[in-house]
């Protein structure tokens, strides 16, 4: 891969510093915990945590914030305990996420689209609750209007509010990792 000057923006790394989750980026020296220990990386052949962060040091700005990669991460932690320099790539991937919306670069339909967001019918929703109750990530609510809506920095797409829904009424797409024949061997 090659990449150009124009690409680079250098004020990217500080930028981001000023986003929670984003101020340790600098400190990474790339070792690759974080890669040995993300589950996702073994599922989808494009993720690799080490080199998401490894981009922000570079300054490469808008490949990060306007694409998918930073969708990918399932966002379980599982790099935090892992990483010497105390990076936490899984924050600073959520701070990447939270620049992309501040910057409308994402959109709750191009997630559902991703498979990255689950969302309700609001036509259908009979505001059981169940959703509300069975989300271990405290992303679905009911509105004053009578039925559930799904906070999209809460999804983490996992399908159990999909599942236990009885009326039917929730739908998530599968993400590209979730398809058979995408996993590799360890």
């Amino acid at each position: 891969m090659t990449i150009a000057p124009k690409e680079l923006k250098k004020d990217f790394l500080r930028e981001l510093a000023s986003i929670p989750g984003g101020e340790a980026a600098a400190y990474c020296f790339t070792c690759g915990a974080c890669s040995g220990i993300c589950p996702v990386s073994r599922a989808s052949q494009g993720f690799d945590p080490r080199k998401i962060v490894h981009m922000v040091s570079l300054g490469l700005e808008e490949q990060l914030v306007a694409g998918e990669m930073i969708w990918e991460c399932s966002q379980c932690e599982s790099c935090l305990p892992v990483c010497p320099q105390e990076v936490a790539p899984a924050k600073v991937i959520a701070a990447l996420r939270e620049m992309a919306r501040r910057r409308g670069l994402v959109t709750k339909e191009r997630l559902f689209e991703w498979g990255k967001l689950a969302v309700v019918d609001p036509e259908h929703c009979v505001a059981c609750l169940t959703c509300v109750r069975v989300c271990p990530f405290g992303a679905p609510r009911v509105v004053k209007d009578g039925y559930a809506v799904i906070d999209e920095k809460l999804c983490r797409a996992c399908g159990i509010c999909v599942i236990e829904c009885p009326a039917q009424t929730i739908k998530l797409k599968k993400a590209p990792e979730e398809t058979v024949g995408q996993f590799q061997d360890a």
